[in-house]
């Protein structure tokens, strides 16, 4: 049965008035008295769920986003084009970085509903789905972004991880690659990237090595730790899908620190084509996500959502495109001439 707030006000000993003060930030009382209100609704999981009711008053023009990682160009890059595009829109943007730790994506959560904003991107993938569940429950329009999860019901702008990996798989395959390394992050996107790559090899008829799936998170510095496992492998790859560009980076610094060539030694692909990808000596090799497209596409999807124009929720899925530069080449490598 749903927790209401008669439910909070009997176990707490006070009237309904008073949690609803407590949830407002209104009126005087005693610190006790807030901090007991306060305690029970933690305890009986009312206060994400009722922190959603502040949306149902007066526009704020304001939306909240959230986001895994700031310092990911990926998500850095979007959130630029995210606000940009709010700005057209009349509307402005709050922006948390959740850095995926479960306490952050609930306070950071509650505090852009005692905003009062009008409205929530999710990019950050949340571990607390029931959270999410009370969002839809309480009529707060949010959509997902950079993820899909069909349980919820709610609309999701993001693109074909799937595909994502076939195609960067396809391209290694195609050129005479057949054992090649991935680097995943523990995400749901890097989760259907490696289906992906698992197709491709299917698809060419090369044997998939599960040894040679590595889960990261992500960072240069995990890339460069990885490369390190790749390249002390009995029979080292000849060439590495990294599911994200910073993750490449830190691979392709990984192998230059082991003396390697690239692509000569060893070829690199990344997956997002942030600005990092120029930065790099030979320019990366990499998937291609349309992120001023998403990121147009899921302010607009939002705001209907806001207005009540949505009819019904529906899964966005843009394709991503490979770019293809100087970190990949044909199989040339051979492993008993490493040192």
């Amino acid at each position: 049965m749903k927790v209401t707030i008669y439910d909070v006000a009997e176990k707490a000993g006070v009237s309904i008035a008073t949690v609803s003060k407590v949830m407002n930030h209104t009126g005087n009382m005693r610190d006790s008295t807030r901090l007991k209100v306060l305690n029970v609704m933690n305890e009986l999981k009312y206060y994400p769920s009722q922190m959603a009711s502040a949306l149902s008053g007066k526009k704020t023009k304001t939306l909240g986003l959230l986001i895994p990682d700031i310092s990911n160009p990926f998500f850095s890059e979007m959130a630029r084009m995210i606000e940009d595009r709010a700005h057209e829109r009349g509307m402005s943007v709050f922006m948390c970085s959740t850095d995926e730790d479960e306490e952050k994506e609930k306070n950071y959560l509650e505090l852009l509903l005692r905003k009062r904003v009008d409205g929530l991107i999710i990019a950050s993938t949340f571990h607390d789905k029931d959270l999410l569940k009370e969002l839809k429950e309480s009529h707060v329009p949010f959509v997902l972004l950079t993820q899909t999860d069909r349980s919820l019901g709610v609309t999701s702008v993001s693109v074909d991880d799937f595909n994502g990996g076939f195609e960067a798989t396809m391209h290694l395959l195609s050129k005479g690659h057949t054992n090649i390394a991935i680097i995943a992050e523990n995400t749901p996107s890097s989760k259907m990237r490696i289906y992906g790559y698992r197709e491709a090899h299917e698809r060419y008829k090369v044997d998939c090595k599960e040894n040679n799936i590595i889960r990261t998170t992500s960072s240069i510095k995990n890339g460069m730790e990885c490369l390190q496992q790749i390249v002390e492998k009995e029979e080292m790859p000849t060439a590495i899908f990294a599911c994200n560009d910073l993750i490449a980076i830190g691979a392709i610094q990984g192998a230059k620190d082991r003396g390697l060539s690239i692509p000569d030694d060893i070829s690199i692909i990344g997956f997002d084509d942030t600005i990092l990808a120029m930065t790099t000596v030979p320019s990366l090799t990499t998937i291609a996500q349309p992120i001023k497209e998403m990121s147009d596409k899921v302010i607009d999807v939002i705001i209907d959502e806001i207005e009540g124009k949505v009819l019904s929720r529906e899964i966005v899925l843009f394709q991503p495109t490979l770019t293809e530069r100087g970190t990949t080449a044909d199989a040339t490598f051979h492993n008993d001439t490493l040192i």
